[in-house]
């Protein structure tokens, strides 16, 4: 999964990414920084997020993302910015959130290598059976997106517990 190696002295670079960045990933992104903190891991792993799309640059999370995180003591202080290839090379996971957003990186990929970060974080839910995706709460209600959250706390957890195995071992 990561490129670098547990020795290199380096943290660990995780992007999530969803569309806009002002709902998904932004919400994955206080929530893995809080997982990070609470296991002590915040030299070893660094986290941003980031959007396909350039709609929202420089603006802050969505108001109902903000409110199912504070719900959760989820703090979000985060400002839309758009995913760039160059970002390809910052980052050793890019987790994003739906098959669109895949799609969209993977086309953006300057190499194979560079795909192979692209993974969907939904698959590092071990409660979410065949769901892949995490869905996109934005038309939706303020339960869509508690639900969506839920998911992404759940996913995280497993994201973290994964690079605890892949390249924290000593962790």
């Amino acid at each position: 999964m990561a490129n670098r190696n547990a020795s290199s002295g380096e943290p660990l670079r995780v992007c999530f990414v969803c569309m806009g960045n002002i709902c998904r990933s932004p919400m994955a992104e206080a929530v893995m920084y809080d997982l990070v903190r609470e296991a002590g891991l915040a030299a070893s792993i660094e986290v941003d997020s980031a959007g396909t799309s350039g709609w929202h640059i420089g603006k802050s999370p969505d108001t109902r993302a903000l409110e199912a995180a504070k719900k959760q003591g989820v703090y979000m202080a985060h400002r839309g910015r758009q995913f760039t290839r160059g970002d390809f090379d910052k980052f050793d996971v890019i987790a994003v959130m739906d098959i669109d957003n895949r799609t969209e990186l993977l086309g953006m990929a300057p190499n194979a290598d560079e795909a192979s970060k692209v993974r969907l974080l939904r698959t590092f839910d071990p409660d979410a059976q065949s769901a892949i995706e995490i869905a996109d709460p934005y038309y939706g209600t303020a339960s869509d997106f508690e639900r969506a959250l839920d998911e992404i706390t759940s996913s995280c957890t497993g994201l973290l517990a994964s690079l605890r195995v892949e390249y924290l071992q000593d962790h």
